[in-house]
């Protein structure tokens, strides 16, 4: 008997691509697709990596697409924005070996700066997309990307959700399949794009879309379930599980082909059912399609375009019963920085001096939270750089008051280019590269200038500092946060000069430290001040009995004994 094993949606689809004999395996972290690449890594005889941005990562699988290997690309769905350029014109080239691209859409944006839909991107880019429902057919959508990629000779995208790709369902475990590296041919006309060739190579890519779709009606993957005839649902992914529960009844038209669709299989679908529903979380892709071909059905007019959808949500707007989900009456606990974190230090004192902050992507945007509030602006990846730029050529004083703030790792994803930027284009203005040397809100991922690989093999580190001298920045200075003082100096004094400043903020996030600690305590000196308060840590408490320091989260970071006028804070140690 096969053994079947409990897997994670991500899980799930890395084990499909292990299994369909994937060679390459190439990524940028980021939440809900973090964990794809992560247990890719596990496997000896995938090559895997974190490449700095989610392009450098499509653009190195699609090498290795060409030469031949079978290769898988993850991302999450605002990582695709950063690989559109490659995406769009690797469908035009096509591939070698088989290219699968596994985006990660976020419902509800628990993680994410907003609610794309990759599968808006997919049709503009004309690459096909599978959609699975759970983990095993997360597992099987992989394998069958590969072999759909090689057949029509296209990249392919694999759609997770969130849910899919964070909850848990029986998986059967298959072996790996033997499959050599393509032989590699020159053919200037097929993967060189210039205008005479790209022109050619669309008219391949439009009859490509066109016979995917009419083979699509006969894909296994797309399947009627039959019941009532009074109500048919059309759905895929997750969605599809919500709706067997809340419409048990129902017939179903599954989609495992969202992209192009199979039309001749749902305009037979639609015909045997009086009432024909699209399901369909975020925008109505499915809904817009299918009418532009001239099949009658409901959609958007009844569903939200927001949020993830629900059992109880299918079944309230589809039949007009089921109550609304209430929550129950608690306080709201929203994401706050560790307590140690080594990112508190920076937003307290820029915090301190009213500065205007331009923020980024990272475990530093809940520097925006209160009590700190120490953040004005997040946009993408590295924008932060370029805003600061903006703000000094919009408002010839701004240098003085504004500054921007980055992580390591999204400074070598995308903020490099933007401090090019900012010295060629002679701005002035003051940016704080916040070193916790690792990639932290994706689950602490090696990146170039940890000095370890996503096996933790020792590679060349990349040192920051020398970066910035090199793009032609002469005022340079390392500071550790821990040290407030320092750090409120070293920002003053950055804010008077007239070019560009870079202050890096370097010390290790606490969670890599793996000590304990035995944690600070109140004594009877405490005046209530309150001043240890507008540090925003968790492990300080005012309750009923006054101050107080939860010595289980404490660890000793020493910002509150630092703010304390009154030597109120006391005791710690290593246990």
């Amino acid at each position: 008997m096969a053994e079947k094993k409990l897997l994670l949606g991500d899980f799930a689809v890395a084990r499909g691509a292990w299994e369909a004999g994937v060679r390459v395996a190439t990524a940028y972290p980021g939440t809900p697709s973090t964990e794809i690449t992560e247990e890719l890594a596990r496997y000896d005889d995938v090559y895997s990596e974190w490449s700095p941005n989610e392009k450098v990562a499509l653009e190195a699988g699609i090498g290795a697409s060409i030469r031949g290997a079978r290769t898988i690309v993850s991302m999450k769905h605002v990582g695709l924005n950063v690989a559109c350029d490659p995406l769009f014109t690797a469908a035009y080239t096509g591939v070698n070996g088989g290219l699968v691209i596994a985006v990660a859409d976020d419902p509800s944006v628990f993680s994410s700066q907003n609610e794309q839909d990759t599968r808006l991107t997919a049709v503009s880019a004309q690459v096909p997309v599978l959609e699975p429902s759970d983990s095993e057919e997360s597992k099987e959508f992989a394998k069958l990307a590969f072999a759909l990629s090689e057949k029509y000779d296209t990249p392919v995208i694999l759609r997770m959700t969130t849910r899919v790709a964070h909850s848990q369902s029986l998986v059967t475990l298959g072996a790996r399949e033997n499959v050599p590296l393509r032989p590699y041919e020159k053919n200037i006309a097929k993967y060189v794009m210039m205008p005479a060739n790209a022109r050619v190579r669309h008219t391949v890519v439009e009859a490509r879309m066109e016979k995917l779709s009419e083979d699509a009606n006969g894909f296994s993957i797309n399947r009627i379930e039959e019941g009532s005839k009074e109500l048919g649902i059309i759905c895929a992914g997750g969605v599809y599980e919500y709706v067997k529960e809340a419409l048990p009844e129902a017939s179903v038209l599954k989609l495992g082909m969202v992209h192009p669709l199979p039309y001749k299989l749902i305009e037979t679908f639609a015909k045997g059912v009086k009432r024909c529903i699209v399901a369909e979380e975020l925008a109505p892709h499915l809904e817009t399609q299918i009418k532009a071909h001239g099949i009658a059905v409901e959609g958007k007019n009844i569903f939200p375009r927001c949020g993830e959808f629900s059992a109880n949500l299918i079944r309230r707007c589809v039949l007009g019963r089921g109550e609304e989900a209430k929550c129950a009456d608690v306080p709201a606990r929203p994401p706050v920085l560790c307590s140690g974190c080594p990112h508190r230090g920076v937003f307290y004192t820029l915090s301190k001096l009213k500065l205007t902050v331009l923020g980024d992507i990272g475990c530093y945007t809940l520097g925006a939270v209160p009590p700190l509030s120490a953040m004005d602006a997040v946009i993408c990846m590295g924008a932060s750089v370029g805003m600061a730029v903006g703000f000094d050529k919009a408002d010839p004083e701004a240098h003085k008051h504004t500054v921007a703030v980055i992580g390591d790792s999204t400074f070598i994803h995308s903020g490099i280019t933007g401090l090019i930027d900012a010295v060629y284009n002679k701005a002035r203005i003051t940016l704080l590269i916040l070193d916790n040397r690792t990639t932290g809100m994706t689950g602490h991922q090696e990146h170039p200038a940890t000095g370890k690989t996503i096996k933790k093999e020792p590679t060349h580190e990349l040192d920051l500092a020398a970066v910035c001298r090199a793009a032609g920045v002469e005022d340079v200075v390392t500071v550790d946060p821990g040290d407030l003082a320092a750090t409120e100096a070293a920002v003053k004094a950055a804010l008077a000069n007239e070019g560009v400043s870079v202050i890096i903020a370097k010390r290790p996030c606490v969670l890599l430290t793996k000590k304990l600690y035995s944690g600070f305590k109140v004594n009877d000196r405490c005046k209530k001040c309150r001043a240890c308060l507008k540090l925003g840590c968790p492990a300080i408490v005012n309750g009923e009995k006054g101050i107080t320091i939860d010595v289980s989260l404490c660890t000793e970071c020493g910002l509150c004994k630092s703010v304390c006028k009154f030597g109120a804070i006391e005791g710690g140690g290593e246990q």
